[in-house]
């Protein structure tokens, strides 16, 4: 129950400045972002790579108000696949964007996103990688999607996230599976009602396995973001029913969590890619991750405790 009123803290500024001047709010945040800048954020990739783990790169930052601010957060992004070029890291790291930082939500903002996320796609294509359009609340995927499809023409690799909890995922999935596109399946971390998603826990995870096996069996390249056991252990059954190598899927998991199963992933032969945010627009992914799993909150509580 508490994960709704997280989210819907993650909306407010007055929560969002407790939150910032909160003493224990530094450690928790450092637990879940990578750092600030590039400079921060690249040595983690290089050891990322020495581990045989590969990254997904998310510049945090969704509160864009204007045209100019959409610009920033793609240069910052354009930024990144320089650095990662230069450091010859293009082949270990792809990109993660949320097309509310590149314009979306504005005035014309399919068009503005569009214009915006292109170059960010076209400079990663050139260096190896890719990039990976995340989703966010349900009145914002249509949009995503028919932006997905327009990149897909030129940057057939260009990939795309689908939530669990959302009624029309399903078919959304069938329509995704195909030959040579890349789908990330997550359970999802917004606020839905109850007219577009489930509300169940037990829910969200049978509809999470059923699009898994949509996906296995398809003909795309299906990406699983989960850090739950037993859903893991699933997909790997529906790998191997689907015929599928160990290197035609991978797994997804957030830096900072349950890193202990990356290496034991990537050990295993698995591809596993850690999804690494960084920026100081931090507020809102912290929140999501702090809903997502109440023992994150319990962390945050005591690391406020015992701070000052």
């Amino acid at each position: 129950m508490l994960g709704p009123v997280i989210l819907a803290a993650s909306r407010s500024d007055r929560m969002r400045r407790f939150v910032s001047a909160a003493p224990g709010t530094k450690q928790v945040v450092d637990r879940f972002i990578a750092g600030e800048t590039v400079d921060e954020v690249v040595p983690i990739v290089e050891e990322a790579a020495d581990q045989g783990l590969e990254v997904t790169l998310d510049v945090v930052g969704e509160d864009i108000t204007t045209p100019a601010q959409a610009e920033a957060a793609r240069d910052a992004y354009l930024e990144l696949i320089e650095r990662l070029s230069a450091l010859d890291l293009g082949t270990r790291a792809e990109m993660s964007v949320k097309l509310s930082m590149f314009g979306q939500a504005l005035e014309g903002g399919h068009e503005l996103a569009l214009a915006n996320v292109r170059p960010v796609v076209e400079a990663a294509a050139a260096i190896g990688t890719t990039v990976t359009l995340d989703a966010e609340d349900h009145t914002t995927l249509d949009s995503m999607f028919a932006i997905h499809e327009e990149l897909r023409k030129d940057f057939p690799q260009t990939g795309c996230v689908i939530q669990s909890y959302l009624f029309r995922t399903e078919d959304d999935a069938r329509r995704l599976a195909a030959a040579g596109s890349r789908v990330r399946i997550v359970k999802g971390a917004y606020k839905e009602p109850a007219s577009v998603a489930y509300q169940d826990k037990a829910e969200i995870d049978k509809a999470y396995v059923r699009i898994t096996r949509i996906l296995m069996e398809g003909e795309g390249y299906p990406m699983i973001g989960s850090h739950d056991p037993r859903l893991i252990a699933i997909a790997q059954e529906l790998g191997r029913q689907a015929g599928r190598k160990l290197d035609e899927y991978e797994f997804q998991m957030l830096y900072g969590i349950r890193s202990d199963e990356h290496i034991r992933l990537a050990a295993e032969g698995h591809r596993m890619r850690v999804y690494t945010a960084y920026g100081t627009d931090w507020y809102g992914y912290f929140m999501r991750r702090l809903a997502e799993k109440p023992a994150n909150l319990l962390f945050f509580g005591r690391s406020i405790l015992t701070k000052g």
